[in-house]
């Protein structure tokens, strides 16, 4: 199955039915007056989050969803069936956006969360409701109201506590499998990993938290190299990243130097993201003789000037990830409890989580904006190509 992780759809909700004008005929009974019914309010549509569903692929071809409208009314008094309500379900994580406004509508992060997107039109009133001692006969009524139409801009991110960085090929994948019961692919060449991956990493009973694994990053990724920035929206919900350093590259690169440039990609996709939690984790030791790896892991500390916590692992051999994953969870406790305790904490992690989610987007929308200008540019060029093919010149000489 595909991975789509942004769409963009429009929903409209139905309209309310009309109401009835009608008059009571009835055998015997003269001046029946008036038994117009209402109108059926028009269906509305909502976004609910299924925790079975883990991509937007659904809403990439059928981009348009309108629900049922109101029946009208009718005589004898009889009320309208409303419009049935269209439900869209959608993966946990998503967000839903107003692509006129750029208002974010509501964020569903729980199964069964539910999130009214387009609400369904007011019904009519039937001419019943206008009777009154002066106008006995009323001949008025009122239509049904039109539903709401929305342009809606979809976005997923998964839901993870711990998020992996670095370079292509550096090992993220081979983490994530040492750690947790997932399986992403595992390859000898760069880019294997092309969509984000999450695993379960269970310490113990009830003791648990969850690891994202996304596509490696290159120099020039904030300006769309390689697979870009677009997967390190998945971050934004993360309490910590880890950064994987592969301490053997096969192309001889300098370790540090790969640190700072992912370091730098960082920074230009979010300033906020790069600056939270981040532990250096230096992989793939069991490549470097045992006499030289503690030198060349103090040398790289040394080189970044690193203050932070580092880990020094070997993922396929799974040489140090457990005390690694044992550190990461007692993190993870001490900062829910700070948090449940703090409330200032609390609203610092909130806010701090919105300006990342903001810069991201518009880090994002600024790209693709960019994307489409010299694509549209491209194609003007490539049309001015073709007009001067048919130039074709004359010239008049007098003989």
């Amino acid at each position: 199955m595909k991975f789509v992780d942004e769409v963009r759809i429009v929903v409209d909700a139905g309209k309310g039915g009309n109401g009835c004008v009608s008059f009571r005929r009835e055998k015997f009974i003269p001046k029946g007056g008036p038994d117009g019914g209402d109108g059926g309010d028009g269906g509305s549509v909502y976004l609910e989050a299924d925790e079975n569903t883990n991509t937007l692929v659904d809403y990439r071809y059928t981009r348009r969803f309108k629900a049922e409208n109101g029946r009208p009314g009718s005589g004898r008094n009889c009320t309208g069936a409303k419009g049935e309500h269209i439900i869209l379900k959608v993966p946990v994580g998503t967000t839903a956006i107003d692509d006129d406004t750029n208002e974010i509508l509501g964020d569903l992060t729980a199964h069964g969360d539910q999130l009214l997107v387009a609400q369904g039109g007011f019904h009519g009133l039937g001419n019943t409701r206008y009777k009154s001692s002066t106008n006995q006969a009323p001949r008025q009524s009122k239509p049904g109201q039109p539903g709401e139409s929305r342009n809606l801009k979809l976005e997923l991110k998964v839901l993870a506590d711990v998020g992996l960085l670095g370079l292509p090929n550096a090992g993220k994948s081979t983490f994530i499998r040492s750690v947790s019961a997932a399986t992403p692919k595992v390859a000898d060449y760069p880019f294997t990993t092309l969509v984000p991956n999450l695993g379960v990493v269970s310490i113990e009973e009830h003791r648990s938290f969850v690891i994202a694994d996304i596509p490696g990053l290159i120099e020039g990724a904030a300006e769309g190299a390689g697979l870009g920035t677009r997967f390190l929206k998945h971050l934004v919900r993360t309490q910590l990243l880890l950064h994987i350093v592969d301490m053997a590259p096969f192309d001889d690169a300098d370790p540090a130097e790969c640190v700072e440039a992912i370091s730098r990609e960082l920074e230009n996709f979010s300033p906020g993201l790069a600056l939270r939690d981040r532990w250096l984790v230096l992989n793939k030791l069991d490549l470097l003789p045992e006499d030289e790896r503690e030198a060349r892991c103090q040398d790289i500390i040394e080189k970044l000037n690193w203050e932070g916590p580092v880990y020094e692992i070997s993922a396929i051999n799974r040489d140090g990830t457990h005390k690694l994953v044992c550190d990461i969870m007692e993190y993870m406790e001490e900062r829910r409890e700070r948090a449940a305790e703090d409330e200032e904490f609390a609203e610092a992690i909130l806010a701090e989580r919105e300006q990342v989610e903001e810069e991201a987007r518009e880090h994002l929308e600024a790209l693709h904006e960019r994307r489409r200008q010299e694509r549209a540019d491209r194609k003007a060029s490539q049309q001015d190509d073709d007009d001067d093919d048919y130039d074709v010149e004359v010239v008049y000489t007098n003989e």
